[in-house]
């Protein structure tokens, strides 16, 4: 067998997860062409193909598969040395990797960037926003060097740091202001717009109202809050969302908000990484300046 690359290696992962060469030579900066022929050559050196290719899709082989679990072991090993070294001489990080959940993500994310580059100016942010399970498998992986989730998450692997709480609120038609506030048993009778499948916060919103998740139910399913608030605005049903998306997602649509009596709904904000990661002692800052980004004090 040939000796392998590092080189290699990244652009193989490239190509595993675009699924195009195409764009994987676009997030690598090199040619199509090139691409090609390095993964030509890392098959040749294996003696075995890593992609099934046909006209219209490009997918792993089933050692394709196992060899990709290696690879990204591989590479997130060597892109720790260079910040377990920067650690050692008690320099910041020169990049951060950080994912956030989209119920995060719009609300918080402006601020976390701005304190973030005002305290470290050639700091290089990188930002990752989708579902708390593929945050989790990205951590994992070593595609990303930290998440803002809701907590808990319970994996031995990751460390946590809770952030802060926060309530969530209900949003309604703005003609319905003046009547009473629900409590979670009345919300089981009224018309629930929900985010889609995947969303914690969907999950949060029903255990709210004692309602197990699976079961059919009539109404509206969004991909965002956005959509949910409009859909109330249009007087279609009513929502809840976190207190920090208020501001935002209210702005333009007809709805009132309305904050429940005790038992209140909230959800708790935090951060988790690899308890193996060589950035902890950083990411411990990174924490407390989320922290201080959200208005938040002990």
């Amino acid at each position: 067998m040939e000796k392998l690359t590092l080189k290699q290696f990244r652009y193989f992962e490239a190509l595993a997860k675009e699924g195009h060469f195409g764009r994987a030579a676009e997030a690598c900066a090199i040619s199509q062409p090139a691409l090609s022929m390095q993964i030509k050559e890392l098959e040749e050196s294996l003696g075995a193909n890593l992609f099934e290719r046909s006209a219209r899709q490009l997918r792993l082989t089933g050692f394709g598969e196992a060899f990709a679990i290696r690879v990204r072991e591989v590479l997130r090993s060597v892109d720790e040395l260079s910040d377990f070294a920067r650690s050692a001489q008690g320099n910041f990080l020169s990049q951060l990797r950080i994912g956030v959940i989209p119920t995060i993500a719009p609300y918080l994310l402006p601020k976390i960037i701005g304190n973030l580059t005002h305290e470290y100016p050639s700091l290089d942010i990188q930002i990752r926003e989708t579902q708390t399970e593929k945050l989790i498998q990205e951590l994992e992986e070593g595609r990303l060097d930290t998440a803002i989730l809701a907590l808990p998450i319970s994996e031995p692997s990751f460390a946590e740091i809770e952030l802060f709480k926060e309530e969530f609120v209900l949003v309604r038609n703005s003609e319905d202001e003046a009547k009473p506030v629900p409590d979670s048993n009345s919300l089981r009778e009224m018309r629930l717009l929900l985010l889609e499948e995947g969303h914690c916060f969907r999950d949060q919103a029903l255990s709210f109202c004692n309602i197990r998740s699976g079961l059919p139910r009539e109404g509206l399913e969004g991909s965002s809050l956005s959509t949910l608030v409009q859909m109330v605005g249009a007087g279609i049903g009513v929502t809840l969302i976190p207190e920090m998306a208020v501001p935002v997602e209210t702005r333009s649509a007809a709805v009132s908000i309305a904050r429940f009596k005790h038992p209140k709904p909230q959800r708790t904000i935090g951060m988790i990484w690899r308890r193996t990661s060589p950035m902890g002692e950083q990411l411990s800052k990174v924490a407390e300046i989320v922290k201080r980004s959200a208005n938040i004090t002990d």
